[in-house]
């Protein structure tokens, strides 16, 4: 049967509404934006403690005196793990895709309500939104409105609005038909039934709708966090990306603290608003039957209560205070000018980053650094939302990113190298030593060779070439997973003494941390070693030509670098730029060689 080239129909489509429709995505692009902006302001505006009171204050008005004791002192964890501002960011993602997801569900919810046809064409669409891998709507979201927030508020929208449509429909559909037609029979219009007795009776259910919005929206955190949203997202993915098992169960408990209090309130809130669960409060009320644990206040209480914390907040000025300006000096070149930078999780790349962070914020810039993989940093340097990254490997191993993007970018330089590629073994395999032993040995690593990121440049030379070069097609399957993945497979195979054959590169602190072999490469397949390059957004270099030239100027030797590295894996997750002021303290005038301001000269990196 002949293939069917869906997806190059689908490659079609995308061009086509890239070059034709981009001013569409661009005016949502910058909605999104906006609404994101404001409530992350207002969100991060107080201190956490105020506003975790706040918060706690509304789930004691909703859910009784229990509740905002628990709601507290949940936000105070979250504040107690340093993931405050992170925290807020992803609330304000998912109240942004949930609203957008409301007022687009709800009305098309009421739209197949009233309408068979409509409910007809609308089913298999949300049957296709909900089965399709969360990883794919962030394809044509990245490709349409970029990295960042937009990117991750329209793919979270479109993966969490399937139950907010499915649930407004079931909500009005089962009122009951009696009261709809005694409505009609006293002359009530369509649009007064709707408003007055079906929206009114289906609240319960449609609430029920927008509680499963949020969730899916929360569970789509850390799948958007590649697109570079940061927040709860980000720091999963950062965890994940260099295998802190520590720092990713602190982000995971932040995003269950977010999860339950939102549920809860959701889910109460529903039983408020709706005619059903006044009357029952009301009549509890009357009966006496609450507790002191359960008590609900009036709405006027939390209004005010919330108003107070406000107004004491203010007095004592915890809203924060607009720091002066700091005074102007010679090395204040960037002048708060805003610089980002993208990396993707390698030790190299981690370590160079945020040594350029700390060496542009000693000159005055204003640095945010981001991690993405590979595909969607290649992605934001093209289209100019990221300023530059240090850890390009050419001509090889990123070679597909380059002859894709290299028009758009400019090659600031090579700052390390040569760097090699190559499978490694644990020194215990004493009779596997070059590629060509390889064959022979293929039932000991059980026909598995383990991988890291299929989009990786090694991966792709390894399956195409290598391979071929030393007969192992058929022998040995190449295990795609990721570079985390591949470190603990390792780590537990070295630990059983098991047989294991992995993909690595050099330099790479596995090789300080276990006893490993370079398998040779006899033939020359891997090709000969990359250099580290640094890669700019057209442009950046012409419009920041002082930190173009320190870039151009850049190179470390590998005491220098294998150093740094060492010193920030010692440091853990959280403590990269504290570990890169520290190791600039031991390595005295570095700062000044590589970024020189006037009357420092042109000096060379330190050897």
């Amino acid at each position: 049967m002949p293939r069917l080239r869906l997806g190059d129909w689908v490659d079609s489509g995308v061009d086509w509404l890239l070059a034709h429709v981009s001013w569409l995505f661009d005016a949502v692009k910058t909605v999104v934006e906006g609404m994101y902006d404001g409530i992350d302001a207002v969100l991060n505006a107080p201190e956490p403690l105020l506003l975790a009171g706040i918060l706690a204050v509304l789930a004691w008005w909703l859910r009784g005196l229990v509740a905002g004791v628990l709601a507290f002192a949940g936000f105070a964890l979250v504040d107690s793990l340093g993931l405050w501002e992170r925290a807020m960011s992803t609330l304000s993602l998912v109240l942004v895709a949930t609203v957008i997801a409301l007022v687009i569900a709800v009305p098309l919810g009421i739209w197949a309500a009233r309408s068979r046809r409509v409910s007809a064409i609308v089913r298999p669409v949300l049957d296709l939104l909900q089965t399709m891998p969360s990883m794919v709507l962030l394809i044509p979201a990245i490709l349409f409105f970029g990295l960042g927030t937009a990117a991750g508020v329209i793919a979270t929208l479109i993966f969490a609005i399937a139950p907010g449509v499915r649930m407004t429909e079931l909500g009005i559909r089962q009122v009951d038909k009696e009261l709809v037609e005694a409505a009609e029979a006293f002359g009530t219009t369509p649009r007064d039934t709707l408003l007055r007795v079906q929206l009114p009776l289906a609240l319960p259910t449609i609430m029920a709708g927008v509680n499963q919005v949020i969730m899916l929206g929360l569970s789509m955190v850390v799948i958007a966090g590649m697109a570079g949203t940061g927040g709860l997202g980000g720091a999963v993915n950062e965890a994940i990306g260099q295998l802190e098992i520590g720092y990713g169960f602190e982000a995971g408990v932040a995003i269950v603290v977010l999860a339950i209090y939102l549920d809860r309130m959701t889910s109460a809130l529903g039983t408020q608003i709706s005619p059903l669960g006044r009357r029952a409060a009301a009549k509890a009320r009357v009966a006496g039957r609450q507790k002191v644990w359960t008590y609900r206040p009036r709405p006027a209480v939390p209004v005010v209560g919330v108003a107070v914390l406000a107004l004491v907040a203010g007095g004592m000025g915890v809203f924060g205070s607009s720091a002066g300006t700091a005074e102007a000096s010679a090395s204040d070149v960037g002048k708060g000018r805003e610089i980002t930078i993208g990396y993707i999780p390698w030790d190299e790349g981690i370590a160079s980053t945020y040594l350029w962070k700390e060496i542009l914020e000693q000159r005055g810039f204003d640095v945010t650094t981001t991690q993405y993989a590979a595909g969607p940093l290649y992605t934001g340097l093209a289209t100019g939302q990221v300023d530059f990254q240090t850890d390009s490997w050419l001509p090889t191993t990123h070679a597909e990113y380059w002859k894709k993007y290299g028009k758009q970018l400019d090659d600031l330089g090579k700052w390390y190298g040569p760097t090699s590629l190559e499978l490694t073994v644990p020194a215990y395999m004493k009779d596997v030593n070059t590629l060509d032993d390889l064959k022979k040995h293929a039932d000991d690593f059980g026909g598995k060779i383990v991988g890291i990121e299929p989009s990786a440049g090694m991966m792709g030379l390894l399956k195409d070439k290598v391979l071929e070069e030393y007969g192992l097609k058929g022998d040995y399957d190449v295990v795609d997973g990721s570079t985390p993945a591949m470190l603990a497979e390792l780590k537990r195979a070295y630990a059983k003494k098991q047989p294991i054959v992995v993909t690595l590169w050099s330099p790479h602190w596995a090789y300080s941390d276990y006893d490993l072999k370079k398998l040779k490469d006899p033939k020359g397949a891997w090709g000969e070693g990359d250099g580290v390059h640094t890669l700019a957004r057209k442009g950046f270099a012409d419009e920041n030509p002082e930190v173009g030239r320190w870039l151009n100027d850049f190179s470390m030797t590998e005491k220098q670098l294998t150093g740094l590295e060492a010193r920030i894996q010692k440091a853990g997750k959280g403590g990269e730029q504290d570990a890169v002021r520290a190791w600039l303290k031991q390595n005295p005038g570095l700062v000044d060689q590589w970024a020189p301001v006037d009357g420092q000269g042109r000096s060379q990196a330190a050897g």
